[in-house]
């Protein structure tokens, strides 16, 4: 089964409506896998899959669990990848919050991505917690989870200026990625913008 086939399969089994209400669908999925690419601290599999699933999904069989967690392995390692190249990274879904923010793809990506975060939210900011808080910045707003908080009601009424911060997203996750991955190449790496 090719990588594309497998993701197929994947996104099926988790957008179906029998998963547990708290678990994460495909695109929230792959913004938390995302997270974990990026995380300093790997968090071990079997923590992520349970975070990930909420409780146990009933599998038809062995080889359909067997099937859908291979797949999401191999979605880490294809997000891994795509982040350690030179490439900015392709998100599953479009950069925009559109007219519903809380039924778009980006914000389930974006909750998705928070949630890896809170896995390990003390290894994220222990290194430079200036920087990744201001990088992560675009992908809190995106989220929708801290709009209550006086700091982003200001941001949130700013349409414009979410959708500019949105657009920013896969630069951010490659400046993250090598901030947490390969602290010593920093200084080059996140110049100032003009």
């Amino acid at each position: 089964m090719s990588f594309a086939e497998q993701q197929t399969r994947l996104q099926a089994f988790l957008d179906a409506d029998d998963l547990h209400e708290e678990a994460l669908d495909y695109m929230a999925a792959h913004g938390f896998l995302t997270a974990l690419a990026i995380s300093s601290e790997e968090v071990p599999e079997d923590e992520w899959l349970t975070a990930l699933f909420a409780e146990e999904p009933n599998y038809a069989n062995p080889a359909e669990k067997q099937a859908i967690e291979e797949a999401l392995r191999n979605l880490l390692q294809h997000i891994t990848r795509a982040l350690a190249s030179d490439e900015d990274m392709e998100l599953p879904c479009d950069l925009d919050l559109g007219e519903e923010p809380d039924d778009s793809d980006l914000r389930g990506w974006c909750i998705g991505f928070m949630e890896g975060v809170f896995l390990r939210e003390e290894a994220w900011f222990e290194q430079a917690e200036e920087e990744v808080s201001e990088l992560l910045l675009p992908i809190m707003v995106g989220s929708g989870l801290f709009d209550e908080q006086e700091e982003f009601a200001e941001i949130v009424d700013d349409v414009d200026l979410v959708d500019d911060m949105v657009s920013q997203i896969p630069e951010v996750l490659t400046t993250l990625f090598l901030l947490c991955q390969a602290p010593e190449e920093k200084p080059a790496l996140l110049k100032p913008r003009h």
